[in-house]
């Protein structure tokens, strides 16, 4: 027989659904939707912060509208689109002989289609199974990068993070994305957001790794905006409304499919294909 819900379990649901409808609600509009104490929804807020279900602000929450499950759960999800994206993305890195890798399900993809490479790399990632994966190759380097973990997603974030990343400069930044949409892609974590701009402010151009599934979505907060140097890596080709902001910022992109990969330089120019 299942249990029955507590009322805190029923309280903690009906914060969601109120999160859902309205994503940056007050304390003070919660405790009197839902008749109780300032202090008991304070209290809600910060459990369900800890579980990661919710974003705390000042004086009230954010419940996004792209919250992505834990990595363990997405790495089952979309596995042979993101196989064939991590292999044209190791095709992608060019002459490059450094490389910034992001957490995150497609870009240990990555890192496995990378790992058997022959060439030598410098790897500087945030993940920890990254690191595994790549340090069984004696031709990548791979550097750990210090911070905080965050257990559920295998990484570290934190300012130390950022600090150590802009001491390098990388010739490729790889990372994966929560949302990608007209303006560029963002990210449902808002540290590891925060660490992935600083990737991209230290490299020289960006590879960003997303299957359709992300299309049109807007996560939490921005990690890069559509750039001449920002190329997006995917199983097919964006969408009308995202291609126009490719297309306006001079970004590119390579779609992998049945008849192989198809990449443009530009959006606005395809039929020049390089990579920036």
């Amino acid at each position: 027989m299942a249990r029955a819900k507590s009322k805190k379990d029923l309280r903690h649901e009906h914060i969601l659904a109120a999160l859902d409808g309205n994503p940056a609600m007050r304390v003070v509009e919660l405790s009197e939707t839902l008749c109780v104490s300032a202090e008991t929804i304070r209290r809600d807020l910060a459990e369900l912060d800890r579980a990661g279900r919710i974003n705390r602000t000042y004086g009230g929450a954010i419940r996004s509208q792209m919250f992505e499950p834990a990595l363990a759960e997405r790495l089952k999800l979309h596995v042979k689109e993101r196989q064939a994206i991590a292999t044209d993305a190791v095709a992608a890195l060019g002459d490059a002989n450094s490389v910034f890798i992001g957490g995150g399900a497609t870009t240990l993809h990555f890192a496995r289609a990378l790992r058997s490479t022959t060439r030598r790399f410098l790897i500087l990632t945030t993940s920890f199974s990254i690191a595994t994966e790549l340090s069984s190759n004696p031709l990548l380097q791979v550097m750990s990068l210090p911070g905080i973990v965050e257990g559920k997603e295998g990484m570290v974030q934190g300012p130390e993070t950022v600090a150590a990343i802009m001491r390098y400069r990388a010739s490729v930044a790889v990372l994966g994305a929560s949302g990608i949409d007209a303006s560029g892609t963002s990210e449902a974590l808002m540290s590891a957001a925060q660490v992935y701009s600083a990737m991209v402010a230290s490299s020289e151009r960006t590879l960003v790794l997303a299957d359709t599934s992300k299309f049109d979505k807007r996560a939490l907060q921005m990690v890069t905006n559509w750039a001449p140097n920002v190329t997006l890596i995917t199983n097919s080709s964006p969408t009308e409304s995202i291609l126009a902001g490719m297309t306006e910022a001079g970004a590119s992109f390579i779609s992998t499919g049945s008849a192989g990969p198809v990449s443009t330089a530009s959006a606005t120019d395809p039929q020049q294909p390089q990579l920036n």
